[in-house]
């Protein structure tokens, strides 16, 4: 069966079963569980022989075997014993439910994968399977799961200006289902680059490390990370679940890429030795940060800086309130530019991302030695907002619309930069200046404000209108979220 003919087999099952009221996501879940334990049989055959560390009597074999419902009890105990089995294989069946309720159509899926050999398959072709059903997933507006899916032209882009070297590592704080680290690895063993065998052994095993504190979408991640050929059957995942602002970490990096999560405070509030927060959730104890806030982004901000090598790079994704918060923001973004260089700001357009309301940025900023001196020079900030007009439909975000940003990044030499209408530079001390160090900074002229002749479409106007008031509610509960209980 060819590639095509494969992904349209899966996908027609994938509507059959959304027909029983199961969504993409349930649909997902127990396509992971059965393929990884397929995938995990063929590695015990010839020419691999490896031992999967699978329980004999919970392993593919033992499944395929039965039908009906013997094939239903069978499948719910092997989900549970599995899950309770160390390294990789507990974190794939972390919790893991049987959400196929149809006996009759547990056993279909169960052949459709038998009678296919995944471990030869190009990684391609199980890549592009998985990521469009993630995809899916991701504009199924009522699973929430866009929240974990991050626009992959954004993340090309991203990519594309860091420009990651073999043989150094990427980490990912909070990396939802792995597309920062897909992209990376594309860029990696992208077409004319050769890698040597030490090269693309460190790549598939030592490269990528992530935290992601859902286990669902973790086990999402692990999955779509080993269909791409990253990571191993065995021995310890390279993604934690665990909330990574919870406690100093030794281990720094020499990249982040990272679009940490929006749209709420936090549950628990950082403190340093010097924070006074009288809560009565629970707080986090981080010596390392320069401020106290429950503002969840910038708190993962302050997080990723203390990952870096002082010679590591980072480009995160940020809203726009962590450009011009007042109070610990500001004193977050002064200690930022003094102790990293920070240099180059990428507005985005709204309408890029699943979750509503999202107005967002790219930050990319460098590590430096803490020796006291001021490394931020200037910023360089590109407006693909203004005048830019997308939707996830109609008018999607591609890479062809960020190519311009790369361009005038200059990722070979971002010595040599030239200011154009959307590209301009600011200096260190004009920024310090600003209203509370502000950074968000515009300059370019909203054309339709007086021209209506330049009004965009109809429904791309409307979306624009929806994303305006769900930025100004998210804003009104993060300031109700503030506020003392009895007030």
């Amino acid at each position: 069966m060819n590639a095509s003919t494969l992904i349209q087999k899966v996908w027609n099952f994938c509507h059959t079963l959304r027909d029983d009221g199961v969504g993409y996501g349930d649909y997902l879940e127990q396509l992971t569980y059965l393929l990884f334990l397929k995938m995990a049989h063929e590695y015990t055959e010839e020419p691999y022989s490896r031992d999967t560390q699978i329980p004999k009597g919970f392993d593919w074999p033992s499944l395929k075997s039965k039908v009906g419902e013997p094939l239903e009890a069978h499948y719910l105990a092997t989900l549970h014993k599995l899950g309770t089995e160390t390294g990789m294989l507990g974190a794939i069946f972390f919790k893991a439910q049987n959400k196929i309720q149809d006996p009759a159509k547990l056993s279909r899926l169960v052949q459709m994968i038998d009678a296919e050999k995944w471990v030869g398959m190009d990684a391609d072709t199980k890549g592009d399977l998985y990521e469009g059903l993630l995809q899916k997933n991701a504009e199924d507006t009522k699973s929430g799961a866009g929240q974990y899916f991050t626009p992959r032209a954004l993340i090309q882009a991203m990519v594309e200006c860091v420009r990651p070297e073999p043989m150094k590592t990427i980490a990912d704080p909070a990396c939802g289902t792995g597309g920062f680290f897909l992209g990376a690895y594309e860029w990696l063993a992208r077409s004319g680059k050769k890698l040597n065998i030490r090269q693309m052994e460190f790549l598939h095993r030592e490269t990528f490390y992530g935290n992601e504190i859902v286990a669902s979408t973790r086990r999402l991640c692990l999955m779509n990370l080993f269909l791409h050929n990253i990571g191993d059957l065995v021995g310890e995942p390279s993604v934690d679940r665990s909330d990574a602002l919870i406690s100093a970490t030794e281990k720094r990096f020499d990249y982040v890429l990272a679009n940490p999560p929006f749209g709420k405070k936090s549950s628990m509030t950082i403190t340093n030795e010097d924070g006074e927060e009288d809560r009565d959730a629970l707080t986090y104890e981080r010596q390392d940060f320069w401020e106290t806030t429950s503002n969840k982004q910038l708190n993962f901000l302050q997080h990723i800086v203390t990952i870096l090598k002082t010679t590591g790079q980072a480009a995160v994704v940020l809203p726009d309130n962590v450009l011009f918060e007042g109070g610990a923001g500001e004193r977050i973004r002064r200690k930022l530019m003094e102790t990293c260089d920070v240099h180059t700001l990428l507005r985005l357009p709204t309408g890029i991302f699943y979750a509503n309301g999202v107005k967002a940025n790219v930050l990319f900023f460098d590590a430096k030695p803490k020796d006291g001196r001021v490394h931020t020079k200037g910023v360089w900030i590109y407006d693909l907002r203004t005048n830019m007009h997308f939707t996830l439909k109609t008018r999607p975000l591609k890479l062809d619309d960020l190519r311009d940003f790369i361009t005038c990044y200059n990722p070979e030499n971002r010595n040599e930069r030239k200011e154009t209408e959307r590209f301009k530079y600011f200096t260190y001390e004009s920024l310090v200046a600003r209203d509370k160090a502000s950074l968000d900074v515009f300059w370019l002229k909203d054309d339709s404000l007086d021209n209506l002749d330049d009004l965009p479409p109809p429904e791309v106007l409307q979306q624009e209108i929806i994303d305006h008031l769900e930025a100004a509610l998210a804003s009104f509960r993060d300031v109700a979220a503030a506020l003392p209980r009895n007030a």
